[in-house]
């Protein structure tokens, strides 16, 4: 490979400095670089952040290839800023064997846009009933660390504690998608004001919120590690505050939609607002926005859930549930906790690139901008802005529900490893 000079970034959001990157590694970081034979990359009022992590992302190969596959996926992903992503199990076959797993693992190696991790299922086909193979998941080639059933909560309290003791045993840590399934029956929405106006199902706070409770005390009990997916309620963060109070290993994510979306925007019926879940009310966004700022929530998560058209294009009731993200993740987030003042750039490092790669283990990602390092980086112009058009995407899916709305930043550059995945926001 070439070497690149990144002239004049704000690293971090901090004083501007030039990055030279020599092969895979960040060779130096200094003032008034030179290196005779590199590409330089003009980067003056633009900010650099260690490349984005994703712990939540459904590319829905194999099985619904019609809405994303790993290669449209990834490409999204590097259109975010993202230089890492997990891949959730719910596929068709479910990720519940070292085969699915692999094959996913090996795809993403092979498209090289991002780098695939995949999350195994916890138990056999997302049924709830019986543990999949976790041991033969996680000594695979692919290494999973992180199980998960998302989309389906694991609510019988036995097999959750099991797959809770099974992982400890290798440092794995269980995903929950918390919400009990006898209170969400037949819930289209945030139950609340806005759902008994419309008259549609609602989705109580307590769903979510009973099951992280009892989450986080078997995880206390058996000394194990239990992450939220896509917490959404004020009322979850109270119990993940206690929860962290009394040392439980326990770690929180919320999605960019949560953080700025809210029920009342389903009073137009459009199913783009339909989601899992679901848009809650204006306090739980603050509270959420908050949670972020002070560590509680640990990381942000894009969820992202591509859906094809005939999918979301239908009314409200038969619509499935789901929002892109990976695209305007960042741009959502500098607009409610950068722009807001609640998070400055090196706090979006932490919440989107490093924490995650933590939790999820992703080796070399996450890591400070420095010599030595692998370079794994992400360029934002953080002065621009403009209107999200999905026509646009790299996605192979449209359901955003951002479409015409004005948001700020747009990544320009990002590289795998000192590769460019992403020149001047196009792709490569």
């Amino acid at each position: 490979m070439s070497k690149i000079l990144i002239r004049g970034a704000k690293v971090l959001g901090g004083e501007q400095r030039d990055v030279l990157i020599d092969g895979e590694t960040i060779a130096e970081v200094g003032t008034g670089l030179s290196a005779e034979g590199a590409e330089v990359i003009e980067a003056e009022g633009k900010v650099l952040l260690p490349g984005l992590v994703d712990l939540h992302t459904h590319l829905r190969e194999p099985g619904r290839e019609d809405s994303e596959t790993v290669l449209t996926g990834t490409r999204a992903a590097a259109s975010g800023g993202y230089t890492a992503v997990f891949a959730m199990a719910n596929t068709f076959p479910v990720a519940d064997t070292a085969g699915v797993v692999e094959q996913v693992w090996r795809l993403g190696k092979e498209h090289g846009y991002c780098d695939v991790q995949p999350i195994g299922a916890v138990t056999v086909g997302l049924e709830g009933r019986k543990l999949a193979e976790l041991g033969a998941m996680h000594e695979s080639a692919a290494g999973v660390t992180v199980f998960s059933d998302d989309g389906k909560c694991v609510d019988d309290a036995v097999i959750m504690r099991r797959a809770l003791e099974y992982v400890k045993a290798f440092g794995g840590i269980v995903a929950q998608h918390a919400q009990e399934p006898r209170l969400t029956e037949g819930a289209q929405m945030n139950e609340g004001v806005v759902s008994a106006e419309l008259g549609l199902g609602g989705w109580p706070a307590v769903a979510e919120e009973s099951i992280i409770a009892r989450d986080v005390l078997l995880a206390e009990h058996v000394g194990s590690r239990v992450h939220i997916c896509h917490l959404s309620t004020a009322g979850s963060v109270e119990i993940v505050r206690w929860a962290k109070s009394r040392g439980i290993q326990v770690t929180a994510e919320v999605t960019p939609h949560h953080l700025l979306l809210t029920d009342e925007l389903v009073r137009t019926y459009n199913p783009v607002y339909k989601v899992n879940p679901p848009l809650r009310t204006e306090r739980d966004v603050m509270a959420l926005r908050e949670a972020l700022a002070d560590g509680t929530i640990d990381i942000v998560a894009t969820d992202h859930a591509p859906h094809p058209h005939e999918d979301k294009d239908c009314e409200w009731a038969a619509a499935a549930m789901g929002m892109v993200g990976l695209e305007t993740a960042l741009s959502v987030v500098q607009e409610t906790m950068v722009d807001t003042g609640l998070l400055d750039w090196a706090g979006v490092a932490d919440r989107m690139s490093a924490k995650p790669a933590q939790i999820g283990q992703a080796t070399g990602h996450g890591r400070p901008v420095s010599a030595g390092e692998p370079a794994n980086l992400t360029l934002v112009d953080t002065a621009y802005r403009g209107q999200v058009d999905p026509a646009g995407f790299a996605s192979r899916s449209r359901n955003t529900p951002y479409q015409g709305r004005e948001l700020p930043g747009r990544v320009t550059h990002t590289w795998l490893r000192g590769k460019a995945t992403l020149v001047d926001g196009k792709l490569t």
